[in-house]
């Protein structure tokens, strides 16, 4: 049996987040739902899943807080649960950029729905960047973007200044286009662009998700698959399971072609990390997975087996 996933973010000044946290974290124990809800001053960001009345039910009452009555969450359907637990948790930021004086909920970008993307992003006239981390872009991403190479969010102001700076300089462009997972790095890094004196900034609205949900695949400037902080890893232009899985040893996405390289083996290593572990590391990785396959023998869930990009969903909501 499926269950539903649900992505979603709100930018507004939120108070009394301990018992804000607890209520939630009750209402999502009762309706069996998990994932992670992140919870900061500057408002609410998370990925959950579960069966659907539950879901429905936590972001019903996220809707019920002050500005956050127009929150949008992108949900798709999961073959099983998309998490291992449940996790609400009080943060500075809720996706961190490091730059306290930003503020969304007042000053972002002009947003662009995904029915005028293309239009926008085709135009030579436009620079559009992808606000995602490296490992992300390289699962997919739109044609004739910008991949800044960011390992994370907080790199993202110091690439400003270093690389778009001057390629607006010497380009001009008429428009600055940003997107990222779900709207909300591509919406903070809109507010950061124009705090810092940038013009003509936009951003697609609902992100790369709204945007696979709306645009037939026909008439798409998508391409490849879209990268998700949860299980399954990756979505395809239907929002269904793609075809990449994680290495459990650097915690980075496998294509199935990265998977037949030489230097794959599940649960120990690949492509991305043959050189980044010791023998002992590699070893101690070996036996985690032996550990696992035994659980899955016995009809068991390991906890080895939790996906570790799904803690940072800091950086999906994305």
């Amino acid at each position: 049996m499926s269950v539903r996933v649900a992505a979603f973010y709100g930018f507004t000044a939120m108070a009394a987040l301990p018992e804000l946290q607890a209520e939630l974290r009750a209402l999502a124990d009762a309706g069996n739902v998990r994932g992670t809800i992140l919870l900061a001053e500057e408002g609410v960001n998370g990925t959950i899943s579960g069966p659907t009345a539950g879901v429905q039910a936590v972001v019903a009452r996220l809707r019920q807080l002050p500005g956050l009555s127009g929150l949008e969450a992108k949900f798709s359907e999961a073959p099983d649960q998309a998490f291992h637990r449940l996790k609400v948790r009080i943060k500075r930021e809720i996706v961190t950029m490091g730059c306290p004086t930003v503020k969304p909920a007042e000053q972002v970008g002009t947003y662009v729905p995904p029915q005028q993307w293309d239009a926008l992003i085709r135009d030579p006239d436009t620079l559009v960047v992808d606000t995602r981390n490296a490992y992300e872009v390289a699962v997919g991403s739109f044609a004739g973007a910008i991949d800044p190479g960011t390992e994370s969010f907080r790199e993202f102001p110091a690439w400003v200044e270093r690389e778009l700076r001057p390629l607006v300089e010497q380009r001009q462009p008429k428009a600055i286009a940003m997107f990222c997972t779900g709207g909300i790095r591509c919406e903070k890094s809109t507010a950061y662009l124009l705090q810092q004196g940038f013009t003509n900034v936009h951003h697609l609205q609902g992100g790369i998700l709204r945007y696979l949900e709306e645009m037939p695949e026909a008439d798409s400037s998508w391409q490849g698959e879209c990268f998700v902080f949860d299980q399954r890893v990756s979505v395809n232009h239907h929002l269904e399971p793609g075809s990449y899985s994680l290495c459990h040893a650097c915690g980075l996405p496998l294509s199935p072609a990265e998977r037949q390289h030489p230097a794959y083996r599940q649960g120990v290593s690949c492509p991305h990390c043959i050189d980044r572990f010791s023998d002992a590391d590699r070893a101690r990785f070996a036996e985690r997975q032996r550990q696992m396959q035994l659980a899955r023998e016995r009809g068991q869930q390991h906890i080895g087996a939790q996906v570790a990009a799904a803690q940072a969903v800091a950086e999906a909501g994305g």
